[in-house]
């Protein structure tokens, strides 16, 4: 069985089939292990079970006996279920080599030839050894022969009937577990081969992401990832456009997992390739949105924000595709940055428009997905833009580092650390 499961895993590993075999090749391997185990030596606790069958014989014949008013010894019974059961089932499991792997009806056919031949020595012998020990009357020996075949005959055959039943039962059900256990160690190992597969998604996924991320004199730039599954649809960079200046984008693809994922690649890959230092955000949504209009799926669209932050003028330059709303706070006030349009990927002659904002020492700006503001807190409560803007105004003495660890601490606590979205957090903070 080691040795089987053993080929299983290896032919699984190399493309084949789950198990690397055909339906003809599992059942022969079942039944080779079957007739290996039929003809390994009896355990005693195994005798033991058996005798307990055969008693169980001799009872049910007692009473049949007993029921149809018939006087019977039940010594007598009891010592011929012994003797038959002892003298059928070892040989019969013998024969079983030669019928096990015929089909019906050509397995019964065989089994019952070879209790045809068995029979005579076997009612001989248990006679002789009833005669012996428990008669059922006085008489000679012959006289018993001649006269008493009936009875043994008939539990000769239930016993033949009831070993034959239990050993096809048995290969049945041995055959279905051994389908089931390599059906199981082939799923168990497709669903490693996904988890392995995945992780190297998010890895790949996580590589895209700014690892270093630009900063600028007076400004302080944190940020926060984090998929609902191993791989997730949200993105966010980070590009210095030049010494003063740099661009901050973060975006949302609708629904999660791989393919998400890889709309997402698609999009930091363009927003990479049109990123110029002369462009403004405006043109940046309209591009991006005509190439996504062309090649996105009908059901799929992305929310996108793209903003210029220039130090010299402390301004941030920013357009909205759709994306909720970025806040800026300080200690007594807080807003949202309005403006902008629809999402990317639906409305290929939408013309997108740019937003200007000051920024003051004191401010912090915080960019987010829909993660943030939607986890769902224990009461089914979400925990909404409201609360957001009141704990970024409380906290907003904090560094952009600190707030954006504490701001995700907060929804990880309300929601209990079970994201519904994938999250992301971009805070900026004006010194």
């Amino acid at each position: 069985m080691l040795i089987t499961n053993i080929c299983d895993s290896t032919a699984f590993s190399q493309g084949l089939s789950p198990s690397g075999y055909t339906m003809v090749d599992r059942l022969n391997i079942t039944d080779t292990r079957f007739d290996n185990m039929k003809s390994s030596p009896l355990t005693l606790r195994r005798f033991l079970q058996l005798q307990g069958i055969y008693l169980g014989v001799a009872v049910i014949g007692t009473a049949v006996f007993w029921a149809i008013g018939q006087p019977i010894n039940p010594v007598t019974v009891l010592v011929y279920s012994l003797c038959i059961g002892n003298l059928i089932q070892p040989p019969m499991n013998r024969v079983r080599r030669v019928y096990g792997h015929r089909p019906v009806p050509y397995n019964w056919l065989t089994y019952w030839a070879a209790l045809a031949i068995l029979t005579p020595a076997v009612y001989v012998i248990s006679s002789v050894i009833v005669w012996w020990i428990a008669p059922p009357s006085k008489q000679s020996l012959g006289h018993l022969l001649r006269t008493g075949w009936k009875f043994p005959v008939l539990i000769i055959v239930v016993f033949a009937v009831l070993s034959i039943l239990f050993s096809e039962t048995k290969k049945r059900l041995e055959q279905r577990n051994a389908e089931l256990q390599r059906s199981v160690e082939a799923s168990a190992a497709l669903l490693e081969k996904q988890d392995q597969d995945l992780e190297r998604a998010r890895e790949i996924q996580e590589s895209l992401l700014p690892k270093d991320i630009p900063q600028l004199t007076g400004f302080e730039v944190a940020t926060a990832w984090s998929p609902a599954r191993m791989v997730g649809g949200d993105y966010f960079d980070v590009l210095r456009l030049g010494k003063n200046r740099i661009a901050i984008c973060i975006a949302d693809v609708v629904g999660k997992g791989v393919s998400a994922a890889l709309l997402m690649a698609n999009i930091q890959a363009m927003v990479r390739a049109f990123t110029r230092d002369s462009e403004s955000p405006a043109w940046m949504c309209n591009r991006v949105n005509t190439v996504l209009c062309g090649n996105i799926e009908a059901d799929k669209f992305v929310t996108f924000f793209y903003g210029i932050l220039d130090a010299d003028k402390r301004t941030f330059e920013y357009c909205s595709a759709g994306h909720p709303a970025p806040l800026l706070v300080s200690p007594d006030s807080s807003q949202r940055l309005r403006g902008g349009g629809a999402v990317l990927g639906v409305f290929p002659a939408w013309k997108y428009e740019d937003s200007f904002v000051n920024l003051n020492r004191g401010d912090r700006l915080l960019m987010f997905t829909d993660g943030i503001t939607e986890a769902v807190g224990t009461l089914g409560q979400e925990f909404g833009e409201d609360s957001l803007a009141a704990f970024a105004r409380a906290n907003s003495a904090s560094s952009a580092v600190e707030l954006n660890r504490l701001v995700l601490a907060q929804v990880t606590d309300f929601c209990g650390g079970k994201f519904q979205d994938d999250a992301t957090l971009l805070v900026i903070a004006v010194t």
